[in-house]
């Protein structure tokens, strides 16, 4: 089978790949489309580690073609998910008490296990979420990793309905959880972005307010237009989006971080102290978060913005990630070879 492998250059070859046997309790998926996100540019590049040899990708949808010994929850013909959390240990204290994807034995695809970015896909079946019928793959390939992701951390929020929730960073993530703020939580919500493009996208997609940052001070427009937003999710990677986050809070606010900037956050301590508001960090979802992720999708309450590209183009998606050019989220076609070849 081809597959996307991370070579010791930093680059991605497209390699031919045997796959062992399936152990226990294991699936393989034969693969229909696997979403490129940021994450994969930094596990291509090592900068959480040399990853030489491993498939790339977290975003993939599959249907199942074999099943091991021992597999009760998937059977063939079952379209199903290969994401970033591959597989929990079980029975620690974070897989026992909801929180799976915090286990400090995690495997993640694309990363500490072969991932979906290949023709074929060996997964964990108790760990592979169906897939709901009549959701397009390349659709549900942005919900395994930008859509859970931004649903779980709209939810982290605690925003409610009709409260304003700012969304600083109105790209593939963002525009996510613009949709699922709005049209599964009911909020108001705030667009903050550098970008005029993205912001008019997060109008069409029903922004309540969007502001450019670049042009206008973000904090000052949401104190002065609606008191303070009650919530923030920071999907921007820059340090300036979370400090203009904390200014933008009312007294009580939460902000999500899920964006990863380079450098700290200088938080202003005292503000948050005297004025109650709270930051947390968010990381993708559980198997739960996505299968409710799944199923809003399928409701068509969230449409991701999807592009679909041949698994050769791999390395060009990257360097048109690093230009910034990339709007809403590539997809690699897995289902376009198959029908060339």
């Amino acid at each position: 089978m081809k597959a996307a492998v991370v070579n010791k250059n930093h680059t991605v070859d497209i390699v031919e790949k045997k796959l062992r046997a399936l152990a226990h309790g294991e699936a393989l998926l034969k693969m229909e489309c696997c979403g490129v996100c940021h994450t994969d540019l930094h596990v291509k590049n090592g900068d959480f580690g040399d990853r030489t040899g491993v498939v790339l990708g977290h975003e993939g949808v599959g249907v199942v073609s074999e099943v091991g010994p021992g597999v009760t929850s998937l059977k063939v013909g079952d379209r199903a998910s290969v994401a970033w959390f591959y597989k929990g240990c079980g029975h620690c204290e974070y897989c026992t008490t909801g929180n799976e994807t915090l286990c400090r034995n995690v495997l993640n695809a694309g990363f500490t296990a072969d991932g979906g970015m290949a023709e074929e896909c060996i997964v964990v079946a108790d760990y592979a979420v169906k897939v709901p019928d009549g959701l397009d793959p390349a659709a549900a390939s942005s919900v395994t990793c930008a859509g859970v992701t931004t649903y779980k951390a709209v939810k982290v929020s605690g925003i409610q309905p009709g409260k304003w929730l700012a969304i600083y960073g109105l790209g593939g993530l963002g525009n996510l959880a613009l949709q699922y703020a709005k049209n599964v939580f009911n909020a108001k919500v705030i667009a903050v972005d550098v970008n005029d493009a993205q912001l008019a996208f997060a109008k069409e997609m029903g922004a309540d307010l969007v502001i450019n940052s670049l042009k206008e001070d973000a904090a000052k427009i949401i104190q002065e237009k609606t008191g303070g937003a009650h919530a923030a999710v920071v999907t921007a990677v820059a340090k300036a989006a979370f400090n203009s986050a904390v200014d933008a809070m009312r007294a009580g606010g939460r902000i999500v971080a899920v964006g990863l900037p380079p450098e700290s956050m200088s938080l202003n301590i005292p503000r948050l102290v005297l004025d109650g508001i709270q930051v947390v960090g968010s990381l993708v979802g559980t198997r739960e978060d996505l299968a409710e992720a799944f199923q809003f999708a399928a409701e068509g309450k969230v449409v991701p913005k999807v592009t679909k590209r041949s698994l050769e183009e791999i390395n060009e998606i990257f360097d048109e990630m690093l230009e910034g050019k990339i709007k809403g989220r590539m997809v690699i076609d897995f289902t376009a070879d198959t029908h060339a070849g």
